[in-house]
């Protein structure tokens, strides 16, 4: 965690800078930069999974993109002047995939671990390109419009329609052509551990040549090579990927002087003796400053793909990375012409814009009726229609979700709840293959404070409720014309973990709180063993939802909600 002290006393120096609108940028529970020219991994301490990278138009700016799989908005764009502080500016795509309307209706529920994963970003001819597969429909791209990737991106474009592509990268060469390199989802092909390179027409927009496997992972150590980033550096082509599995692998580096290959191949950051798990897939950027660092996650299961950044070294002619070949903890921070600087990742959230903060994600493609913002210093979400013979959370799209930003945190939230009917209910969640929520529910003319919990919610499992407490309305409509009755409270959940910074992530447990004044916090329910979802970490957020059809729908009004130690 930041030592906050030397956080505020770095930043006064930074006379350029407005102190108080930095306060408002750095995270109190998870701090990269040391604020002496140091950096502690992750740069990222979130579920950033299958990033890559790329250096901007003006060499001063890098920008990093991953898997966004179901959630939308998707493909998120994240800003860094120095590769240790980042934040997140924009997404490429909004729903998926806009612009198909059988695409669009087909994502409309949560199809988890589906839609985009492993993506490129790339700088090529005035524009950043992002290339992504998706398992199911083949080969997708998106380029920004006019240059700026804060701003508009194209709609998806469909590159190679089929099924079991992944991980695709295109390589510009200097005579002009494109390339690119992937990888195959077993999944879906029933076979996968090889990397094959094709040529695309030269403005990247369809292929012009069959594959060609240029790599084989099968029977040798180097199983599960997949997640392939294609460069070109001092006459050779590279592709560097992960192999061995995604908790426990490693990262390989491969050259030829053809794209075609033959590669020989040499793997330049492992585990070793560090507590750093499965370090691999990511992207490498050479600086303006001549310098070469390499970002890449590690796998922390319930807190999904964290980020890290490591140093790159060429002088054998090969990118060994972190420190001799094995990832660093503490490092210098990367050579940087900027002052300020120093901002984390979004979490808490005021609600006073009228647009939504960019660290939160929709479950599905996103639909008006799922909420919006209001004119009153709140996000509304409306209760979403359970289907009938519903069994848990899986099925609901409309859960407004954000990823874990720490090790331990506490998340406190303001909300009113506004019920129309009997059974309405909405509240907090820890959202993974199992979850637990706290939540009001309305029972008669009054509310009740129950804890929803399912273990193997993938699976179809049934949730279990446990009521808590039972609470009389704060206020309750006057009028004959359905009238609502309302529950104003405050609700916490807090992640702790004996084990936390440790290989493949510890234990988290999730404990819950609640105050109808804000001060004095009850304890409530029973602790929950955080899990993580289909290919993504674990997501707290607000649910909102109820079992009638026909009733007119209630909602959740959060007024804050706070990311603290």
């Amino acid at each position: 965690m930041c030592d906050m002290g030397k956080v505020l006393s770095s930043l006064a120096v930074m006379v350029l800078c407005s102190v108080a609108g930095m306060a408002q940028g750095l995270s109190e529970v998870w701090c990269p930069d040391n604020g002496d020219g140091t950096y502690t991994n992750p740069v990222i301490n979130a579920d950033y999974s299958d990033p890559d990278v790329c250096v901007g138009a003006s060499g001063e700016d890098y920008y990093m993109t991953a898997s966004s799989f179901q959630c939308t908005p998707g493909l998120p764009i994240l800003h860094s002047k120095d590769l240790v502080n980042w934040e997140i500016v924009n997404y490429a795509i909004g729903n998926l995939y806009e612009g198909d309307s059988k695409l669009l209706e087909h994502f409309k529920t949560p199809r988890h671990g589906n839609g985009v994963w492993a993506p490129s970003i790339r700088f090529h001819d005035g524009q950043y390109y992002i290339y992504w597969g998706d398992p199911d429909f083949g080969v997708y791209m998106v380029k920004t419009v006019n240059g700026d990737p804060a701003r508009e991106w194209t709609k998806p474009y469909c590159v190679i329609k089929g099924t079991g592509y992944i991980d695709t990268t295109p390589l510009w060469d200097e005579d002009g052509r494109c390339y690119l390199v992937n990888g195959w989802a077993n999944s879906r092909t029933k076979y996968a551990s090889v990397l094959t390179v094709r040529e695309m027409s030269a403005d990247g927009m369809r292929p012009i040549g069959q594959p060609v496997i240029v790599f084989d992972g099968n029977g040798t150590e180097n199983r599960t090579c997949e997640g392939p980033k294609f460069y070109k550096r001092d006459g050779w082509y590279w592709i560097m990927c992960p192999a061995g599995g995604v908790p426990d692998g490693f990262q390989l580096a491969m050259r030829s002087r053809s794209p075609y290959g033959p590669y020989e191949h040499k793997i330049v950051l492992a585990q070793g003796k560090t507590e750093i798990n499965g370090p691999h897939q990511g992207g490498w950027v050479h600086t303006k400053y001549g310098e070469d660092w390499f970002l890449h996650f590690q796998d922390k299961e319930a807190y999904g793909r964290v980020v890290h950044l490591n140093p790159v070294d060429w002088s054998t002619g090969w990118p060994i990375m972190g420190k001799k070949g094995q990832p660093v903890t503490t490092f210098r921070k990367p050579k940087a012409n900027v002052q300020c600087s120093m901002f984390n990742i979004q979490c808490s959230d005021e609600f006073n814009s009228s647009k939504l903060g960019l660290q939160w994600e929709w479950h599905a493609n996103y639909d008006e009726k799922f909420g919006t913002a209001t004119a009153f210093g709140t996000y509304r979400i409306y209760t979403y229609k359970l289907s009938e013979g519903w069994k848990n959370f899986w099925e609901v799209p409309n859960l407004l979700l954000q990823k874990t930003p720490a090790d331990e945190f506490t998340v406190t939230s303001k909300v009113r709840f506004t019920s129309k009917a009997e059974g309405q209910f909405g509240g907090l969640i820890m959202m993974g293959l199992d979850y637990s929520a706290l939540v009001v529910k309305r029972v008669g003319k009054e509310f009740q404070l129950v804890q929803m919990t399912c273990l193997q919610a993938d699976k179809g499992k049934p949730q279990t409720e446990t009521v808590l407490a039972t609470l009389k309305p704060t206020a309750e409509d006057k009028i004959d014309y359905k009238p609502g009755i309302h529950e104003d409270i405050y609700l916490r959940l807090r992640v702790s973990n004996v084990q936390a910074g440790k290989a493949h992530g510890g234990d988290p447990i999730v404990s819950f709180a609640y105050s109808l004044d804000g001060k004095r916090f009850s304890d409530c329910g029973e602790k929950f063993k955080m899990k993580q979802g289909k290919w993504i970490g674990a997501k707290f957020g607000y649910i909102s939802a109820e079992t009638d059809p026909k009733a007119d729908r209630g909602w959740l009004d959060a007024e804050w909600i706070r990311v603290t130690k």
